[in-house]
């Protein structure tokens, strides 16, 4: 299967993931495997099936929860049925309490009926190239897991700080996605142990700084392109100081010449190498 190219770590490393990623995400996905497990997931889902029957399919169930960014969680049957049992009670503030937008998103994709799951022909294409998205992330993490957890805070931000949510439904849905809370305490420099406070006293904190920080008053401003980028800037750039990355580290100069976005020939000769 091809394997993701990120020569340097921190900034650097993502301006050339960014650059190439095009390029790199249609090689990936013309992997033979990769193919092979979308096409078995949609035509498994092409035809209505009950829950008893998706979880009785481990092949299934891990494309289609990797799909949601839910990989290696296919293990939890219980808790599976669980989650897709209580979607469909109105009456179940289950998914609520949970604080999980994956398992969120999961759940109302497949969303049962009486107990059958019955997935229309558009929303299939949307879980097949979901699957082919995440799935590229994944391999991304193999090589550099800051380069994966800041893809995933680019493509899922939008979808957490909804406009015309509250602050505070933005905040908590931030605090539970493990991944983009990861992206945000890095770039905000939090202390790893906010999470032994109430959860009312950390989204108070992660309020409080990214108003200190980046200016954003209200909460749904973090998915506008250069607020995102600037999140992303900064997280690569904290995380490669406690790294501990110095103009002796190995390929610093380069990282010199790839910080700035649209390093000019430098870079565009540099890419090139792996173009």
């Amino acid at each position: 299967m091809f394997q993701p190219v990120i020569p340097l770590s921190g900034i650097a490393g993502w301006n050339f993931l960014q650059a190439t990623y095009d390029r790199q995400f249609e090689s990936f996905t013309d992997s033979v495997q990769v193919k092979r497990d979308k096409d078995y997931m949609l035509a498994q889902l092409s035809e209505p099936m009950t829950v008893e029957d998706f979880l009785d399919d481990p092949r299934l169930m891990r494309v289609t929860m990797t799909a949601f960014d839910l990989g290696g969680e296919e293990w939890k049957r219980g808790f599976v049925d669980k989650v897709l049992t209580e979607v469909g009670d109105p009456d179940s503030t289950f998914l609520q309490r949970l604080n999980n937008p994956q398992y969120t998103r999961f759940a109302e994709a497949l969303q049962p009926q009486n107990g059958i799951i019955s997935i229309s022909e558009e929303q299939r294409a949307d879980i097949g190239t979901r699957f082919e998205a995440v799935s590229f992330k994944v391999s991304v993490g193999e090589v550099d897991n800051s380069m994966r957890l800041a893809l995933n805070f680019q493509s899922e931000i939008a979808e957490v700080a909804t406009a015309g949510s509250s602050n505070d439904a933005i905040l908590f849905r931030l605090l539970g996605s493990v991944p983009m809370r990861s992206v945000l305490e890095t770039a905000l420099n939090l202390p790893s142990d906010i999470q032994k406070l109430p959860i009312e006293k950390q989204a108070e904190l992660l309020e409080g700084r990214i108003q200190s920080q980046f200016g954003i008053r209200d909460m749904s401003a973090l998915a506008e392109p250069e607020n995102v980028d600037k999140v992303i800037q900064r997280y690569h750039a904290i995380n490669s100081l406690s790294s501990g990355i110095s103009p002796l580290t190995p390929g610093a100069a380069a990282l010199t010449i790839l910080s700035g976005v649209g390093g000019g020939a430098s870079q565009n000769l540099f890419l090139s190498n792996f173009l």
